[in-house]
């Protein structure tokens, strides 16, 4: 019986303007065994009603997995099998993988947005868990947020 794996990274989106707001994704990396449960946790500071999942797979675009537009107010997006989220509090919008499989090998994103509106393009940078610069606030999640690898 052989055992398989299923990698993802895990990069942070968040918007950039007049006052930084920051997303954070957890865990940086996973290395599970297929068939397990994985959730991704996702946050942000800026009490944003809209926030987004999102895949890439290698070599194509982003796929909308689910999206939130506000508290137990979330969405299917273009290809949510496999997944479900939930929301219970606003600035938390976690991602569960109900029985990893390889064909869930991807990078993942989360995002918030003021608007609800669904863009044909993001604007983003990534957080790098580089200092903080006066006047934001820290992560939720110590050590949490640079870019990385998720294997369930």
């Amino acid at each position: 019986m052989s055992t398989r794996f299923l990698c993802c990274a895990v990069p942070c989106l968040v918007r950039v303007g007049l006052k930084d707001a920051v997303v954070t994704q957890f865990p940086r990396h996973k290395i599970l065994g297929t068939g397990k449960k994985l959730t991704l946790q996702c946050t942000q500071d800026m009490n944003h009603f809209s926030m987004y999942w999102y895949r890439q797979d290698r070599g194509s675009g982003l796929q909308l997995i689910y999206y939130s537009t506000g508290t137990e107010a979330f969405e299917k997006g273009d290809i949510p099998e496999g997944y479900h989220v939930s929301q219970n509090e606003l600035p938390y919008f976690p991602l569960t993988l109900d029985s990893a499989s390889t064909n869930q090998t991807s990078v993942y994103f989360c995002a918030s947005s003021l608007s609800t509106a669904l863009h044909s393009h993001i604007l983003s940078a990534q957080e790098r868990g580089e200092p903080r610069r006066e006047g934001t606030l820290p992560s939720r999640f110590p050590n949490r947020g640079a870019p990385g690898w998720l294997s369930p």
